[in-house]
Protein backbone atom coordinates (compact mmCIF):
# COMPACT_ATOMS: atom_id res chain seq x y z
CA UNK A 1 0.00 0.00 0.00
CA UNK A 2 1.41 3.33 -0.81
CA UNK A 3 0.67 6.68 0.88
CA UNK A 4 1.40 9.91 0.38
CA UNK A 5 2.42 11.95 3.29
CA UNK A 6 2.40 16.25 3.06
CA UNK A 7 3.51 17.82 5.67
CA UNK A 8 5.85 21.15 5.78
CA UNK A 9 7.41 20.45 9.43
CA UNK A 10 10.04 18.07 7.94
CA UNK A 11 10.04 16.45 11.71
CA UNK A 12 6.77 15.78 11.60
CA UNK A 13 6.97 14.40 7.79
CA UNK A 14 10.13 12.15 8.86
CA UNK A 15 8.28 10.73 12.14
CA UNK A 16 5.17 9.89 10.07
CA UNK A 17 7.39 8.42 7.04
CA UNK A 18 9.52 6.32 9.30
CA UNK A 19 6.63 4.82 11.39
CA UNK A 20 4.84 4.25 8.38
CA UNK A 21 7.97 2.01 5.95
CA UNK A 22 7.92 0.36 9.70
CA UNK A 23 4.60 -1.15 9.52
CA UNK A 24 5.40 -1.90 5.59
CA UNK A 25 3.80 0.95 3.30
CA UNK A 26 5.60 2.38 0.96
CA UNK A 27 5.66 6.44 1.28
CA UNK A 28 5.93 9.26 -0.58
CA UNK A 29 6.86 12.90 1.01
CA UNK A 30 5.84 16.41 -0.23
CA UNK A 31 6.75 19.50 1.79
CA UNK A 32 4.63 22.05 0.54
CA UNK A 33 0.86 21.88 -0.78
CA UNK A 34 2.01 22.51 -5.15
CA UNK A 35 4.55 19.60 -4.94
CA UNK A 36 1.48 17.60 -3.06
CA UNK A 37 -1.09 18.45 -5.07
CA UNK A 38 1.11 17.09 -8.53
CA UNK A 39 2.15 14.03 -7.06
CA UNK A 40 -1.74 13.45 -5.94
CA UNK A 41 -2.51 14.12 -8.88
CA UNK A 42 0.39 11.77 -11.13
CA UNK A 43 0.51 8.89 -9.09
CA UNK A 44 -1.30 6.21 -7.26
CA UNK A 45 -1.82 5.89 -4.13
CA UNK A 46 -4.13 4.43 -1.21
CA UNK A 47 -4.22 7.06 1.13
CA UNK A 48 -2.99 10.83 1.20
CA UNK A 49 -2.10 12.29 4.56
CA UNK A 50 -1.90 16.47 3.99
CA UNK A 51 -1.24 18.83 6.42
CA UNK A 52 -4.03 21.73 6.86
CA UNK A 53 -1.43 24.48 6.55
CA UNK A 54 0.95 24.41 3.92
CA UNK A 55 2.53 26.92 1.76
CA UNK A 56 1.75 27.12 -1.88
CA UNK A 57 -1.46 25.53 -1.17
CA UNK A 58 -3.40 24.58 1.66
CA UNK A 59 -4.39 21.25 2.74
CA UNK A 60 -8.17 21.76 2.20
CA UNK A 61 -7.77 22.81 -1.05
CA UNK A 62 -5.40 19.47 -2.18
CA UNK A 63 -8.54 17.85 -1.04
CA UNK A 64 -10.77 19.54 -2.67
CA UNK A 65 -9.28 19.59 -6.10
CA UNK A 66 -8.18 16.06 -5.67
CA UNK A 67 -12.20 15.33 -4.98
CA UNK A 68 -13.00 17.45 -7.82
CA UNK A 69 -11.06 15.16 -10.41
CA UNK A 70 -13.03 12.57 -9.49
CA UNK A 71 -10.62 10.24 -6.96
CA UNK A 72 -12.40 8.93 -3.92
CA UNK A 73 -8.81 7.79 -1.96
CA UNK A 74 -9.27 8.16 0.88
CA UNK A 75 -7.67 11.43 2.58
CA UNK A 76 -6.50 11.95 6.41
CA UNK A 77 -6.03 15.55 7.55
CA UNK A 78 -3.56 17.04 10.08
CA UNK A 79 -3.52 20.18 11.45
CA UNK A 80 -2.65 21.90 15.15
CA UNK A 81 -6.46 23.63 14.55
CA UNK A 82 -9.27 21.70 16.53
CA UNK A 83 -11.65 24.17 16.32
CA UNK A 84 -15.08 22.83 15.26
CA UNK A 85 -15.24 24.78 12.22
CA UNK A 86 -11.57 23.96 10.95
CA UNK A 87 -12.72 20.60 11.51
CA UNK A 88 -16.20 20.87 9.44
CA UNK A 89 -14.68 22.63 7.11
CA UNK A 90 -11.60 19.96 6.10
CA UNK A 91 -14.85 17.35 6.33
CA UNK A 92 -17.10 19.12 3.88
CA UNK A 93 -13.68 20.12 1.65
CA UNK A 94 -13.79 15.88 1.07
CA UNK A 95 -11.39 14.76 3.78
CA UNK A 96 -12.44 11.53 5.09
CA UNK A 97 -10.67 11.73 8.65
CA UNK A 98 -8.86 14.43 10.75
CA UNK A 99 -6.44 14.16 13.83
CA UNK A 100 -5.22 17.30 15.63
CA UNK A 101 -1.86 17.60 16.45
CA UNK A 102 0.29 16.57 18.76
CA UNK A 103 -1.09 12.49 17.89
CA UNK A 104 0.35 9.58 19.17
CA UNK A 105 1.62 7.34 16.19
CA UNK A 106 -0.63 4.42 17.28
CA UNK A 107 -3.66 6.84 17.00
CA UNK A 108 -2.38 7.75 13.47
CA UNK A 109 -1.83 4.42 12.81
CA UNK A 110 -5.21 3.12 13.41
CA UNK A 111 -6.91 5.90 12.09
CA UNK A 112 -4.65 5.08 8.65
CA UNK A 113 -5.96 1.19 8.72
CA UNK A 114 -9.61 1.95 9.44
CA UNK A 115 -9.58 4.45 6.27
CA UNK A 116 -7.71 2.15 4.10
CA UNK A 117 -10.51 -0.33 5.14
CA UNK A 118 -13.14 1.15 4.07
CA UNK A 119 -10.82 2.64 1.34
CA UNK A 120 -14.02 1.94 -1.47
CA UNK A 121 -14.96 -1.55 -3.55
CA UNK A 122 -12.31 -1.35 -5.93
CA UNK A 123 -9.89 -2.53 -2.80
CA UNK A 124 -9.69 -5.95 -1.60
CA UNK A 125 -8.70 -7.33 1.72
CA UNK A 126 -7.89 -10.43 0.62
CA UNK A 127 -5.70 -11.16 -2.44
CA UNK A 128 -5.92 -15.12 -3.77
CA UNK A 129 -4.21 -16.65 -6.39
CA UNK A 130 -3.43 -20.38 -7.10
CA UNK A 131 -2.13 -21.74 -3.26
CA UNK A 132 -0.87 -18.23 -2.59
CA UNK A 133 -3.23 -15.92 -0.25
CA UNK A 134 -2.63 -12.32 1.34
CA UNK A 135 -4.38 -10.21 3.67
CA UNK A 136 -3.73 -6.77 3.34
CA UNK A 137 -5.04 -5.32 6.99
CA UNK A 138 -3.54 -8.03 8.79
CA UNK A 139 -0.66 -8.22 6.95
CA UNK A 140 -0.23 -11.91 6.37
CA UNK A 141 0.58 -14.25 3.53
CA UNK A 142 0.44 -17.94 3.34
CA UNK A 143 1.29 -20.49 0.86
CA UNK A 144 -0.91 -23.90 0.82
CA UNK A 145 -2.15 -22.85 4.50
CA UNK A 146 2.09 -22.31 5.60
CA UNK A 147 2.63 -18.90 6.89
CA UNK A 148 5.26 -16.90 4.35
CA UNK A 149 7.70 -15.20 6.73
CA UNK A 150 8.17 -12.21 4.50
CA UNK A 151 9.92 -8.74 5.06
CA UNK A 152 7.66 -5.72 4.53
CA UNK A 153 9.32 -5.27 1.37
CA UNK A 154 9.01 -8.96 0.37
CA UNK A 155 5.14 -8.34 1.44
CA UNK A 156 4.58 -5.24 -0.63
CA UNK A 157 5.93 -7.20 -3.94
CA UNK A 158 3.66 -10.39 -3.48
CA UNK A 159 1.14 -8.21 -2.85
CA UNK A 160 1.52 -5.95 -6.38
CA UNK A 161 2.22 -9.53 -8.23
CA UNK A 162 -0.81 -10.74 -7.09
CA UNK A 163 -2.79 -7.64 -8.11
CA UNK A 164 -1.42 -8.17 -11.13
CA UNK A 165 -0.97 -11.86 -12.01
CA UNK A 166 -1.27 -13.19 -15.26
CA UNK A 167 0.69 -9.85 -16.25
CA UNK A 168 3.54 -8.62 -17.32
CA UNK A 169 5.40 -6.40 -14.51
CA UNK A 170 8.61 -4.41 -15.49
CA UNK A 171 11.42 -3.59 -13.23
CA UNK A 172 10.62 -0.14 -13.83
CA UNK A 173 6.88 -0.47 -12.56
CA UNK A 174 8.09 -2.25 -9.52
CA UNK A 175 10.70 1.04 -8.72
CA UNK A 176 7.21 3.77 -8.87
CA UNK A 177 5.04 1.02 -7.01
CA UNK A 178 6.79 -0.75 -4.69
CA UNK A 179 9.62 1.78 -3.84
CA UNK A 180 9.70 5.81 -3.48
CA UNK A 181 10.23 8.58 -5.60
CA UNK A 182 13.92 8.95 -5.02
CA UNK A 183 14.70 4.99 -5.33
CA UNK A 184 18.15 5.16 -7.54
CA UNK A 185 16.42 3.10 -10.76
CA UNK A 186 20.24 1.43 -11.14
CA UNK A 187 20.47 -0.37 -8.26
CA UNK A 188 19.87 -4.09 -8.35
CA UNK A 189 17.48 -4.32 -5.31
CA UNK A 190 14.74 -4.56 -7.21
CA UNK A 191 16.06 -8.08 -8.33
CA UNK A 192 17.90 -8.94 -4.87
CA UNK A 193 13.88 -9.09 -3.29
CA UNK A 194 12.39 -10.66 -6.13
CA UNK A 195 15.27 -13.10 -5.87
CA UNK A 196 14.22 -13.65 -1.97
CA UNK A 197 10.72 -13.87 -2.70
CA UNK A 198 11.12 -16.26 -5.52
CA UNK A 199 12.94 -18.38 -3.01
CA UNK A 200 10.43 -18.20 0.01
CA UNK A 201 7.42 -18.86 -2.25
CA UNK A 202 9.30 -22.08 -4.21
CA UNK A 203 9.77 -23.78 -0.51
CA UNK A 204 6.13 -23.92 -0.20
CA UNK A 205 5.21 -25.68 -4.12
CA UNK A 206 6.08 -24.82 -7.92
CA UNK A 207 8.15 -21.69 -9.24
CA UNK A 208 5.67 -18.62 -9.32
CA UNK A 209 7.24 -15.88 -10.07
CA UNK A 210 9.39 -16.01 -13.78
CA UNK A 211 11.41 -13.90 -15.13
CA UNK A 212 10.84 -12.34 -18.77
CA UNK A 213 14.14 -11.33 -20.21
CA UNK A 214 15.25 -7.60 -20.90
CA UNK A 215 11.46 -6.85 -19.84
CA UNK A 216 10.38 -8.20 -16.34
CA UNK A 217 8.88 -10.28 -14.52
CA UNK A 218 5.36 -12.58 -14.65
CA UNK A 219 3.30 -14.17 -11.58
CA UNK A 220 1.91 -17.19 -12.99
CA UNK A 221 1.52 -20.60 -13.09
CA UNK A 222 2.81 -21.41 -16.02
CA UNK A 223 6.36 -20.57 -17.16
CA UNK A 224 6.21 -18.06 -20.13
CA UNK A 225 7.47 -19.85 -23.51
Amino acid sequence: MKILVVEDNKKVASFVEKGLREEGYTVDVAHDGVDGSLKASVYDYDLLILDVMLPGKSGYEIVHDFRNQGNAVPVLLLTARDATEDIVRGLDAGADDYVTKPFSFDELLARVRALVRRGGSRRQERLVFSDVELDRLRHVATRGGERLHLTPKEFQLLEYFLLHFEQVVRRTELLEKVWDLHFDPMSNVVDVHVANLRHKLREHGQPLIHTMRGVGYIFSEDPPE
